[in-house]
């Protein structure tokens, strides 16, 4: 076993790590990778290997490495208000990231194979809405998972803006793949054995690109012998918000504003930034070969003429004098929940708003 970069002690390290190493390359995707810790993804006894850039699986249960989901994340180029299907989405741990990037008015839609997967997923997208401070600095597209065989989509589903399958597509399938994407989308999927981005240029256009050689467990293929007939399986809709919701949704964005106008205000008043912190050593190097458990078995960057002469050297960011500091000044503050704040100091009933909090508990 190995990974395409060093284990973080933490998310955020193992997200330098990702970004040194170019797989996290822009600032939409850092941000979704930062709010949801991998941790939180994971069994309590298997959390230790959770910042080790590693696949994790347990019975049904199933987390990709960091290096592909990052990878994935950026070739998807997601942008609010589109909309994405997760094809074998699992944990749901990347249908949660896209859902930040989504924001209130996307559709974020999974299908899983596995009932007990489902359920697992619903209690981490529950105790993520709940409990995580970072859940306040997005407006969220919460993703609906449904359970079936993805390779049975009803033919009358809608198309989407970005669709991803989880598994390793057989050739037979690329047409079926391609089918279930609007014009202009992007789907990204490992097709014999290469992770690879399908652009939909036109109704019969396509441009193909391969991002890494990996090696999925296959797709699963439909079993009809119980009955004889397909079990089609049927998206949720995309359901119009209702009218209390998108007053939420506006309130919580104009109390935003209100808290950056302020906070530029004392900065203009003379307040410095805060300070950065020294990071450690780190080692960069382009992904040659990774090994995973499970038939999922390993991924290499598809190297590009422009990489092969700096593929891998030690380097160290250099900090000013004056930013050394002795190593107990180096813990940040805990971070304040502004908005929350904000919205509990407001000259309103208690229940509009918890209401404007999601009920949440923090």
């Amino acid at each position: 076993m190995g990974g395409a970069v060093s284990a973080g002690e933490d998310n955020d390290e193992l997200i330098d790590n990702l970004k040194e190493a170019q797989y996290i390359r822009t600032e939409l995707v850092e941000q979704a990778f930062r709010a949801i810790d991998r941790a939180d993804y994971y069994l309590e006894e298997f959390k230790d290997n959770a910042y080790k850039d590693l696949a994790w699986k347990h019975g049904n249960i199933h987390l990709s490495a960091p290096c592909i989901y990052s990878e994935v994340m950026e070739a998807l180029d997601l942008q609010p208000g589109l909309s994405f299907l997760n094809l074998g989405s699992g944990t749901g741990y990347l249908s949660s990231m896209v859902g930040l990037i989504l924001g209130p008015f996307g559709v974020n839609h999974g299908v899983e194979l596995h009932s007990d997967v489902i359920e697992y997923a619903k209690q981490k997208l529950d105790f993520f809405i709940k409990t995580s401070d970072s859940f306040d600095k997005f407006e969220f597209c919460e993703p609906s998972f449904v359970t079936g065989n993805c390779l049975e989509i009803s033919p009358d589903c809608t198309q989407y803006d970005r669709v991803y399958c989880g598994a390793g597509v057989q050739k037979e399938h690329e047409d079926y793949m391609k089918s279930l994407l609007k014009v202009g989308g992007i789907l990204v999927m490992p097709l014999e054995e290469k992770l690879t981005k399908i652009t939909r240029t036109g109704p019969s256009a396509w441009e193909t690109k391969k991002i890494l050689a990996v090696s999925f467990a296959p797709l699963i293929q439909p079993n009809h012998a119980d009955s004889g007939k397909s079990r089609l399986v049927h998206l949720p809709p995309v359901a119009v918000r209702s009218l209390q919701d998108l007053a939420r949704i506006a309130i919580r964005g104009t109390i935003k504003k209100i808290i950056h106008q302020e906070a530029m205000s004392k900065a203009g008043n003379g307040l410095k930034n805060p300070p950065r912190f020294k990071r450690r050593r780190v080692r960069r190097r382009r992904m040659e070969t990774i090994v995973f458990l499970d038939k999922e078995v390993f991924a290499s960057r598809i190297s590009s003429p422009s990489e092969d002469n700096n593929n891998s050297e030690d380097i160290e960011e250099e900090r000013p004098e004056e930013e050394e500091t002795k190593p107990s000044e180096l813990k940040p503050d805990p971070p304040v929940n502004f908005l929350r704040e904000k919205v509990l100091s407001l000259p309103l009933p208690d229940p509009l708003k918890y209401y404007l909090l999601y009920y949440r508990e923090k």
